[in-house]
């Protein structure tokens, strides 16, 4: 059988028809930033975090697909600027306020500014009004941090079956919106252990009486940094052959 090989800045990588460049990544130990990608969900390539440079030419990591001979740049002076300027755009269309945020340690946002070693927020802040939904018993919604990156609209609908969550909106004026008659999250049928409810990787989505549970100092990313955690949650589970005693 014929081996499929791309490189990652210089590195041969070997991958199977139908990867993409980030899964091909990934399974070899690779990683490349990310919000909007998640293995378990379709390919959206929103965030535009994953960006490489194929053969020349910026592509979507998340959904771009492996091709023998593609040579690939990702740990590059470049394309790590335009992460980290496309992350502090992030952090200024929203209010991220990281040291009174419950998700401060656990969110992904934070940790990929921190591996971006980026400093400060560079443009002027926007300050949105944006709406808490606190009508929920046991979810609340914190549009503030959204980041709309769609997870939950798609764990929602492709995995629950609900289609509680949907985005609204053109550009700037993009916001995420519950699908209930009120649009408020009491009036429809989302459960705590709904996937829409674990999916958002900032503090859009949290359940009540939780956030501060696991304290500061040994929280996910506390300890380790978003690169490390991502290859150990999201690279294939290879299971070794059983041999006879």
């Amino acid at each position: 059988m014929t081996e499929h090989m791309l490189t990652i800045d210089g590195q041969r990588i070997p991958f199977t028809e139908g990867q993409t460049i980030i899964e091909a990544a990934t399974a070899a130990g690779v990683y490349i930033p990310h919000l909007c990608h998640n293995p378990e969900f379709k390919p959206h390539g929103s965030c535009k975090l994953c960006t490489v440079k194929v053969n020349g030419r910026n592509c979507s990591a998340c959904t771009f697909p492996a091709a023998d001979g593609q040579e690939v740049l990702n740990n590059t002076q470049e394309l790590n600027e335009t992460r980290r300027t496309i992350t502090q755009m992030l952090f200024i269309e929203g209010n991220h306020f990281c040291p009174s945020c419950e998700k401060s340690g656990n969110c992904q946002l934070q940790a990929v500014g921190y591996y971006l070693n980026m400093l400060d927020a560079h443009f002027p802040f926007f300050y949105p009004s944006r709406e808490v939904d606190a009508s929920h018993h046991e979810v609340m919604l914190d549009r503030d941090r959204c980041i709309l990156c769609e997870l939950c609209v798609r764990a929602s609908r492709d995995v629950d079956g609900k289609n509680v969550f949907a985005l609204s909106g053109r550009g700037i004026n993009s916001h995420l919106i519950v699908n209930s008659t009120t649009g408020k999250l009491k009036d429809t049928d989302i459960s705590v252990d709904d996937k829409a409810v674990h999916v958002c990787p900032v503090g859009a989505i949290l359940i009540k009486r939780k956030g501060f549970e696991v304290p500061i100092g040994e929280r996910i990313y506390d300890g380790q940094d978003i690169g490390q955690v991502s290859l150990e949650h999201e690279m294939p589970i290879v299971e070794e052959a059983e041999h006879g005693r």
